[in-house]
């Protein structure tokens, strides 16, 4: 028996079909909005989604032909209202998310050690994201990733709750981009 192939992470193109994507999205966010919280992902239009990605260098990782995650990665924000997300050293993730199908796979683990890697490539030294506060399981994830609680931010009314701010350094981490493997 032949062992599937890793899938494939790579920079969105004209070509990608956006509404897949943002099924994608909105199914990856559903476990959270059936939990009560609004993410943007539960809900955000297909012209939110291009936006979101144009915002930065969108990802997609593609399994058999089949979009299975995304994420964002965004160079540092100067007119962001997040002080952090302004900081010149520091990129952010957002968008991210892994198809329900294809949870339990190391899918996001790799998904993140690929936007890792791109970010500290790009001159990061730090990359931070935000997510909800009540968001305990998501939480620890990017806290077994390095990540550490670094303040908050309120994205009302696109949400329905206060974020919790998080970032972990980039420098020196180790080629795995710092997730411990796959």
């Amino acid at each position: 028996m032949t062992p599937n192939p890793r899938p494939t992470i790579r920079q969105v193109t004209p070509e990608d079909d956006l509404v897949r994507l943002t099924a994608l999205i909105h199914a990856a966010y559903a476990p959270h909005a059936r939990l009560g919280l609004r993410y943007w992902g539960t809900h955000q239009s297909v012209e939110d989604t291009a936006k979101r990605f144009a915002s930065g260098t969108g990802l997609v990782m593609v399994d058999g032909g089949d979009y299975v995650g995304t994420a964002t990665l965004r160079p540092p924000q100067p007119d962001s209202t997040v002080p952090l997300y302004r900081d010149p050293t520091v990129w952010s993730l957002c968008q991210f998310c892994i198809t329900p199908q294809a949870k339990g796979r190391g899918y996001g683990k790799q998904l993140h050690a690929h936007a890792t890697t791109f970010a500290r490539q790009a001159g990061a030294r730090t990359l931070a994201l935000d997510t909800a506060q009540p968001a305990a399981a998501l939480i620890a994830m990017y806290e077994s990733w390095g990540y550490q609680v670094v303040g908050e931010c309120d994205w009302r009314p696109l949400t329905n709750y206060t974020s919790v701010l998080m970032a972990r350094s980039l420098v020196d981490l180790p080629d795995d981009g710092g997730t411990g493997g796959g």
